[in-house]
């Protein structure tokens, strides 16, 4: 291109010089500022339409939903006749009187002395006999109600049991976890069997009964030895059952209860 063209060329031609300006692109390129105008132009007319409907839609709407009123009146309307009241409860019916005879024990008295006669023989016979005289009909085989017989024994009032007392004879009694076999483990593991030999104790049996509480929880307190036997066994026994886990409560009526145990922990002093 001419040098003294080139400031007043077009970009696009000076890009496109010497090059085939029919095979399209250079068309795009010359065209694109007026197709998007075109394209602006055409969105911005549909928004228009389109919000244009919107509003006409709304307010035809809006007249189409009109409430109408109209005054109705109410012709030829009768209220309904009341409700018929209840009828009224039937009369307590007393029971027929029956005729009753006053009767009067016998006296053995003078003749004079006769106040009021005992009544016939034969009138007893149709009326019923009573302590005062009322008439009535007569009796006709007239039922009275039967009287409720007893059965003639009387319940001894029952006595509200003291479940916070200490008990000593209960239903189910206290018991080490575990039962027999678990004691005996436990004092074979922690009972020091030596203590009678230690203390010069002769060859024999030697068992001291050892008392304690077991509370609702199993709790074990005051324990205390009923009976000494020597040689330190008592100290012994009460140390052992001091230190011992807790028991199974007692159980009376359903409910646990604070229990005295006794216990019995035999010491053996062999020959040997």
């Amino acid at each position: 291109m001419d040098i003294n063209k080139i400031l007043t060329a077009d970009i696009l031609d000076i890009i496109f010089e010497g090059r085939n300006k029919e095979y399209g692109a250079y068309e795009l390129r010359k065209t694109y500022n007026k197709r998007i105008t075109y394209a602006l132009i055409l969105t911005v007319s549909i928004c228009l339409l389109l919000l244009l409907g919107s509003i006409l839609a709304n307010t035809i709407g809006k007249n189409n939903n009109k409430l109408l009123v109209n005054d109705a009146s109410l012709e030829n309307y009768k209220e309904p006749p009341p409700p018929e009241p209840p009828p009224p409860p039937p009369p307590k019916q007393e029971p027929p009187k029956v005729e009753i005879t006053k009767f009067t024990p016998p006296k053995i008295v003078k003749d004079e002395e006769v106040k009021e006669p005992p009544p016939e023989q034969e009138k007893l016979e149709e009326t019923k006999i009573g302590t005062i005289n009322q008439e009535g009909t007569k009796d006709e085989g007239i039922v009275a109600p039967p009287v409720e017989k007893g059965t003639g024994v009387v319940e001894a009032p029952k006595v509200e049991e003291d479940y916070d007392k200490v008990f000593t004879v209960v239903q189910i009694p206290a018991e080490f976890p575990g039962g027999l076999p678990a004691w005996t483990k436990y004092l074979q593991r922690n009972l020091n069997s030596d203590i009678p030999v230690q203390n010069g104790a002769p060859a024999g049996k030697y068992t001291v009964v050892v008392s304690f509480i077991v509370d609702k929880t199993g709790k074990i307190s005051d324990v205390q030895a009923e009976n000494d036997m020597g040689y330190g066994t008592k100290d012994e026994a009460v140390r052992v059952i001091k230190r011992g886990p807790d028991w199974k409560p007692a159980v009376q009526n359903g409910r646990n209860v604070t229990y005295r145990a006794r216990q019995q922990v035999t010491f053996v002093v062999s020959e040997d």
